[in-house]
């Protein structure tokens, strides 16, 4: 008792969809993560990261102050509470972001100095290992997926030819994700090499 076309379409766009839909999370998580990994020049996504203790709870420092970047090598952050200026000050020397900030009593000034070469070696290493993490994220849906395949083999719901075929296709979608992550690393690291 053979699938139909139509059952074996059925079983491969589940699987495939949920497949890809994981995929793009790992993608998104991906370029997430190099967004908090700073380069010579100032952007906010550089404190996405930062929590600050505010009336004893961790809040996202986004959630309390609004940050812009007036150049290309500072930030500025006004907090809606003029009160947690030095908490915020504090958390952000205490983050080790390699920036300075200075308190006016008003608004916090981020001076991002210029990446020096050794430097921008280690972050070129940590975004390659951020990368490396994607894939490894990549290869193991696909593996689930052909999990799935060989699971639907063995109730005899899929022949092994079937399973061959819906494999190949599933390799060509990994194909093309490891490919996106490959793409987003190199964006990443000509970002760094920028002066």
């Amino acid at each position: 008792m053979h699938a139909t076309i139509e059952e074996i379409e059925a079983e491969k766009s589940l699987i495939e969809d949920q497949a890809k839909e994981k995929m793009e999370k790992a993608i998104e998580t991906v370029q997430a993560n190099f967004n908090t990994v700073r380069t010579g020049r100032a952007n906010p996504a550089m404190l996405d990261r930062i929590e600050v203790e505010y009336y004893g709870t961790p809040v996202n420092l986004k959630s309390i102050a609004q940050i812009s970047t007036p150049d290309a090598t500072s930030l500025l952050i006004q907090p809606y509470d003029k009160s947690s200026l030095k908490l915020i000050e504090k958390t952000i020397v205490a983050a080790n972001l390699g920036v300075t900030p200075s308190n006016d009593g008003e608004v916090i000034r981020v001076t991002v100095p210029p990446l020096t070469s050794d430097r921008r070696k280690e972050l070129s290493k940590t975004v390659a290992k951020l990368a490396e993490d994607g894939k490894v994220a990549i290869r193991n849906i696909r593996r689930d997926a052909i999990k799935a395949y060989d699971k639907l083999e063995k109730e005899k719901k899929l022949s092994e030819d079937n399973v061959k075929d819906l494999s190949a296709d599933l390799q060509k979608v990994t194909d093309e994700y490891m490919k996106k992550i490959e793409s987003i690393q190199k964006q990443k690291e000509q970002e760094l090499m920028k002066i």
